[in-house]
């Protein structure tokens, strides 16, 4: 499959500078919807799969170009999943990464079992209407931790320690962490599915 612009369905910086940087080597021209004066859409799908394909649907129909979405989230194992889709919204709005942080933390307190894993979906349409989209996934494991660490990243990384490496997310080089992320995996796939002859 060949594309040579999309557009990306995000407005989020932090996962436009990772999405755009995982997307340079393949020669696409990369415009996000914002720039375009698109909305961001509606997200009221209880997986991450069907608030993707919302997102990448809207931004393609509002557009005429192919689109790209990721719908990501933390899923933290004491809570059951939680805060999963509601992530970027887990203390209520508006969006606040430190009121989050600060949740996550308070309904963590007294559980031993740390154990969560980021996980994200990235759809790609050609067109609004595709009846095939490319939808790709990946996950990446670690456990949480109460006290903030690092600059980097956004969202719930100061808090997303990585035992192997012994950093948060926000610890680690932008550079690395676009090769380990739950992103970084489910690029790789799409990637892979790109690269398939149609």
């Amino acid at each position: 499959m060949t594309i040579e612009r999309l557009v990306l369905a995000s407005n989020n910086a932090g996962k436009l500078r990772e999405l755009s940087a995982m997307l340079a080597p393949l020669g696409i021209e990369v415009v996000t919807q914002g720039s375009l004066g698109v909305s961001e859409a509606e997200e009221p799908h209880p997986t991450f799969v069907e608030n993707a394909l919302a997102k990448a649907r809207h931004a393609a129909r509002e557009t005429g170009l192919p689109a790209l979405a990721d719908d990501s989230g933390l899923c933290v194992s004491a809570l059951g999943g939680k805060p999963g889709v509601l992530s970027a919204r887990y203390a209520g709005e508006p969006k606040s990464d430190l009121a989050n942080n600060a949740k996550l933390i308070a309904d963590l307190h007294g559980v031993d079992d740390r154990r969560a894993h980021f996980y994200s979906v990235i759809v790609l349409v050609r067109s609004a209407d595709d009846p095939q989209p490319l939808i790709a996934d990946g996950e990446w494991h670690g456990e949480i931790i109460a006290q903030a660490r690092g600059e980097g990243g956004f969202g719930y990384d100061p808090h997303f320690f990585v035992p192997s490496l012994e950093q948060t997310a926000a610890e680690l080089a932008p550079e690395l962490k676009n090769t380990l992320s739950h992103r970084a995996a489910a690029m790789r796939h799409l990637l892979d599915r790109l690269k398939t002859p149609s």
